[in-house]
């Protein structure tokens, strides 16, 4: 009867504790579930992508400078909202002005370029600190945005659109 029921206390100890087939008890480690990833220069790298462009992204610890195809951020993405979406990651994570961006884009327009340079910021962010993973991956930015320009159709204006009908 007393194996029936468990207490408070027990049940922290089956937490911290796991006893395999040898008996011996082992401790759990509170280790991330992945490896930080950084090169030789101490940088993060990861690809993003948005529509048809594609983003390569290096991180390392600097200054908050990021520079996107050899220029400054300002530069290169004039609209605000274009640089609001690049530091979204950051502003998520907390990082704001810890790390030092360089991209190289290609392809697709402004937009979705500045979209998968987010996205590679994102992924970049998680191999540099691996336990930022759960609050970025929370805020959807893990995930590749698949949506793209759907094909224009034979027969038809545009992808949808269909010519002007005449009766007669």
């Amino acid at each position: 009867m007393a194996e029936e029921k468990m207490g408070l206390e027990d049940l922290k100890d089956l937490a911290v504790e796991t006893v395999p087939a040898s008996g011996t008890p082992v401790a759990v480690s509170s280790a991330p579930l992945r490896e930080k990833e950084i090169d030789a220069q101490g940088r993060a790298y990861a690809t993003g992508r948005r529509k048809d462009a594609v983003a390569r992204v290096w991180i390392k610890p600097g200054t908050g400078k990021i520079t996107v195809n050899g220029r400054d951020q300002t530069v290169y993405f004039a609209r605000p909202t274009l640089r609001l979406v690049i530091n979204q990651p950051f502003d998520v994570s907390q990082r704001g002005g810890q790390f030092d961006v360089v991209a190289t884009v290609s392809g697709g327009g402004l937009s979705g370029q500045a979209g998968a340079v987010k996205h590679g910021i994102s992924q970049a962010l998680t191999k540099f600190e691996p336990e930022l993973r759960g609050v970025v991956k929370a805020a959807g930015f893990l995930t590749r945005d698949s949506r793209t320009v759907e094909r224009k159709k034979y027969g038809r204006a545009k992808a949808r659109k269909s010519f002007q009908f005449s009766k007669r």
